[in-house]
């Protein structure tokens, strides 16, 4: 009985790195997209996250959210800088996500900004 306990165990823990493993190293799609960077925030009970939302469009139809990994001190601190401004972020989709890392599947690399296609604005 003891045997049998083990492996089930062992095969849980086995099955859950594995599953951890394949999320945070596996990349289900990358690319870029650009827009206004209209929120930025640290946000969570337990544990805290950063989130953002990107509007992509003249009137704010279509917001893309995005979640940023704390080891990635060098975005953060450009996205509080850029709130507000017109930017281009590059960002991985991932198969899923944990509890300590976003809310969403897409995690941003990369961020610069840019010149709006709709206004200038300094």
């Amino acid at each position: 009985m003891k045997k049998i306990l083990g492996v089930v165990l062992t095969t849980i823990v086995l099955l859950a790195v594995i599953w951890y493993s394949f999320i945070y190293f596996a990349t289900y799609s990358d690319g870029y997209r650009s827009g206004e960077l209209i929120k930025f925030s640290h946000k969570g009970v337990i544990v805290k996250t950063w989130e953002g939302e990107v509007s992509q469009g003249i009137s704010g139809a279509q917001i893309f959210s995005f979640s940023v990994m704390d080891n990635q001190q060098e975005v953060i601190k450009r996205l509080k800088e850029y709130q507000g401004k017109y930017v281009k972020l590059k960002y991985e989709e991932k198969f899923g996500t944990c509890l300590f890392w976003g809310d969403t599947k897409y995690f941003i690399t990369e961020v610069t900004r840019e010149n709006s296609p709709h206004f200038n604005r300094d």
